[in-house]
């Protein structure tokens, strides 16, 4: 079995914002030989996640209005007492995006067929912001037979 890894940088939008990544994903597929296998794509960070939906314009618009609904990021959670941890001072009020992340997920495992990663129709790729602007490092792995 053959392995490749590959990091992703990606800057992202300020807030809430959703990254259409597939291409990158496939030609990093392409780049690593692999004919049948597996890709991985994990995000490094616990206030962004990727999942896997359609890129249609007014559903981006809607991911955020669902889950800041879900999660309002004025709710009182207790991560936000930033006077009552030991982080930096600069450190964001950001428990909202913690949780986001963790219903969301922070990678996906696609199947790699005919040296490509098999999606549906209307399936993208996508990186999920939460606490942006910011530059995300998001880890893709390929592994299988070429």
């Amino acid at each position: 079995m053959a392995s490749f890894h590959h990091r992703l940088d990606v800057e992202t939008g300020s807030g809430f914002s959703v990254h259409d990544i597939t291409g990158e994903v496939r030609a990093l597929v392409r780049e690593s030989g692999i004919a049948e296998g597996l890709v991985v794509v994990s995000t490094l960070h616990t206030t962004c996640a990727v999942a896997v939906n359609e890129n249609e314009a007014r559903l981006l618009d809607d991911i955020p209005d669902c889950f800041l609904r879900l999660v309002p990021p004025d709710a009182p959670y207790r991560h936000n007492d930033i006077h009552l941890r030991d982080c930096p001072p600069d450190e964001p009020e950001n428990a909202h995006a913690h949780l986001i992340a963790m219903m969301l997920g922070h990678a996906q495992t696609l199947p790699v067929h005919e040296g490509r990663p098999h999606l549906g129709r209307w399936q993208s790729v996508l990186l999920v912001e939460l606490d942006g602007p910011r530059r995300r490092q998001v880890a893709v792995q390929v592994m299988g037979d070429p």
